[in-house]
């Protein structure tokens, strides 16, 4: 192996290695939900706490060019409307207002809490920027699981049965504790 070769090598190692500390201390530092700003289709802004609402909460990042996204799109909005018991937030990455209203009419999906982040600050703060990218959090605002790639109707019930058993848990704790 030549010199070059392991210089190259040694580089690539170090800059990955940089990369995964830097991913742990963001996660460290991971923002509560009423840190993150979202803005509704309306132009105001809110933050997750907010739209939370004292529930566990479901975050799905996607975009309207994104062929996954599309796809699991309407798994997501059959299951806001059953999971009843926690929140759900669709916050597009990177686009307009009119864009995605155009295409939340043309798929006809009827959807509460769909949210735009222009500056796709989301993708960055969970440590991600692919799509699309799903969001578990407690009621408590705490990250539990995340899933990157299209959702599919087994694969997101199995994700909020665990949401759901966490939750329990938690309350049957705090029942304990009182």
């Amino acid at each position: 192996m030549s010199k070059r070769t392991r210089t190259v090598l040694a580089l690539l190692t170090w800059l990955l290695a940089a990369q995964g500390v830097l991913i742990g201390l963001r996660a460290l530092q991971a923002p509560t939900l009423s840190d993150v700003q979202v803005t509704t289709l309306d132009g105001e802004s809110t933050d997750l706490a907010a739209l939370a609402a004292g529930k566990p909460l479901v975050v799905n990042l996607w975009a309207s060019w994104c062929p996954p996204c599309r796809r699991e799109m309407p798994v997501l909005a059959a299951a806001q409307k059953q999971a009843t018991w926690a929140s759900f937030v669709f916050a597009n990455q990177g686009e307009g207002a009119a864009t995605v209203r155009n295409y939340l009419a043309s798929g006809q999906l009827d959807l509460a809490n769909v949210m735009l982040d222009p500056d796709t600050r989301l993708g960055f703060v969970a440590g991600s920027t692919a799509l699309p990218l799903t969001l578990f959090y407690d009621a408590q605002g705490r990250l539990l699981d995340t899933h990157t790639g299209a959702l599919t109707t087994a694969s997101l019930a199995a994700k909020l049965q665990q949401l759901r058993n966490t939750q329990e848990s938690s309350t049957q704790e705090q029942t304990l504790h009182d």
